[in-house]
């Protein structure tokens, strides 16, 4: 499929098109995708995407949004029209009757400026929090940095073990109790953590609205600036637990510390809480010390700081390492599109990876319907096997369009969810029509 043709984009072009592919029926090996529709309208994803394009639901551009999503959650990249796509059934998924191209896409995340991204994502947080997916009580906050290979002269940026390179910078905030994210922010290369930070954590407050003391968010040291401390205490109701750099001087203050003002809690680990005030901060702050070790000898030191008085042990031991779910939602679903660099037209970018939250968010949603093996499932892996994986047709029955899958896996499980959708979806207060297929309604089938 290397050739392009315009094709007429009119609703009236759209509409009759997309009937013709439903009445000429469709086999193929995307047919899986179809179990994101419900999730689709569980979610609200077609107000979402309408509201970010502008535009009503029988226009183009919400389709256009919608196939970006669908892409991300195949975890497709390369040009378009050269991914033989078309003759599987892609399309009609997102209401077309075509596959759009490289240019149609760029012209439509062109017209979206940064701010209409954000608002999309705190308008996606707001809906997944309602939906159950964040407790909002402990969160993390992480740079993800990809490599560029941009012509552009930029910021190289590097670490004491590998040669600086240009980086692709993305800011995210997890919420590490149910591993979901609530939000992300991008920027160029020569940005630093300190000053994307209050951009990121002010989504997040649109997005659950913390009462004070609510929220603990957990950092790295790359936060570990007094600007940023301070704003964080006093500029937002989250709390913030954040490393301090392990540097000489920080080891002979701790080492000075008298060992009478620790306290032993288990064989080899010991902590203290000291007052501490930053140079050139008018706040004192709370310092938690850990000791790890049985005997001076081997005694090693490590040092956090937190803007607000609370257990250390319990932060220590049962909240901090807590912020390592962040690097397994990396692992998991960095794929969706948060890996490769692309454009370094920021609100490009923006689009894109705001609509591949979109996708993750309704993938969530599939995984925990599904059931295991495949909540364990990275996002390449449940592209290839499940989404990709599935045998089946499509076909219509007077206002319904039927799902036939043969052969599928953990095929009660999927039964048990998706047969009998439309009243499933009434039962949940959910109107069972898909809006973007002209109030068809979807029902599925295993064989």
């Amino acid at each position: 499929m290397l050739r392009t043709r315009l094709e007429p984009c009119d609703p009236q072009s759209i509409e009759r098109g997309v009937r013709q592919l439903l009445a000429d029926k469709i086999s193929g090996n995307l047919v899986g995708l179809w179990l994101l529709v419900p999730e689709h309208l569980r979610l609200g994803t077609w107000d979402l995407l309408c509201g970010w394009t502008q535009q009503p639901a029988q226009q183009v551009q919400p389709r256009l949004a919608l196939q970006l999503v669908h892409e991300a959650a195949l975890c497709i990249t390369g040009v378009r029209q050269a991914r033989s796509l078309g003759q599987k059934g892609f399309q009609l998924i997102h209401g077309l009757p075509f596959i759009a191209t490289d240019v149609a896409i760029h012209h439509l995340l062109d017209e979206h400026t940064v701010a209409e991204a954000q608002r999309l994502q705190i308008a996606l947080g707001q809906l997944r929090l309602t939906s159950g997916h964040f407790r909002g009580k402990l969160l993390a906050i992480d740079p993800h940095r990809v490599r560029s290979w941009s012509k552009r002269q930029m910021r190289p940026r590097g670490s004491r073990d590998a040669k600086p390179t240009k980086v692709a910078q993305t800011f995210f905030c997890l919420d590490t109790d149910t591993h979901q994210p609530l939000c992300l922010t991008t920027a160029t290369s020569s940005r630093n953590v300190a000053q994307a930070t209050p951009e990121l954590l002010h989504m997040a407050t649109r997005i659950l609205q913390p009462e004070p003391g609510q929220t603990l968010v957990l950092a790295d040291s790359e936060h570990f600036t007094a600007e940023l401390i301070d704003q964080v205490h006093g500029q937002t109701h989250f709390q913030l637990l954040v490393p301090m750099p392990n540097t000489r001087s920080l080891q002979r203050q701790l080492k000075a510390i008298a060992p009478e003002q620790f306290i032993p809690r288990w064989a080899g680990f010991a902590t203290c809480k000291l007052p501490y005030r930053l140079t050139q901060s008018p706040t004192t702050y709370h310092q938690f010390v850990q000791r790890s070790g049985e005997t001076p000898e081997v005694w090693s030191f490590s040092a956090y700081l937190a803007t607000c008085d609370r257990d250390e042990v319990e932060a220590l031991a049962n909240e901090y390492p807590q912020r390592w779910h962040v690097e397994e939602f990396f692992n998991t679903d960095q794929k969706l599109g948060w890996k490769r660099a692309g454009t370094l037209n920021l609100n490009i970018r923006y689009g894109q990876m705001t609509l591949a939250l979109v996708a993750q968010a309704v993938l969530h949603q599939l995984r925990g319907r599904v059931g295991d093996p495949v909540t364990q499932w990275d996002a390449p892996h449940l592209a290839k096997d499940l989404l990709q994986g599935l045998d089946g047709d499509v076909r219509v029955n007077r206002d319904t369009i039927i799902i036939t899958y043969y052969n599928a896996p953990n095929a009660d499980q999927l039964r048990s969810h998706y047969e009998d959708l439309p009243g499933r979806l009434e039962s949940e207060g959910v109107d069972p029509r898909i809006p973007w297929l002209y109030d068809f309604k979807l029902d599925f089938r295993f064989k």
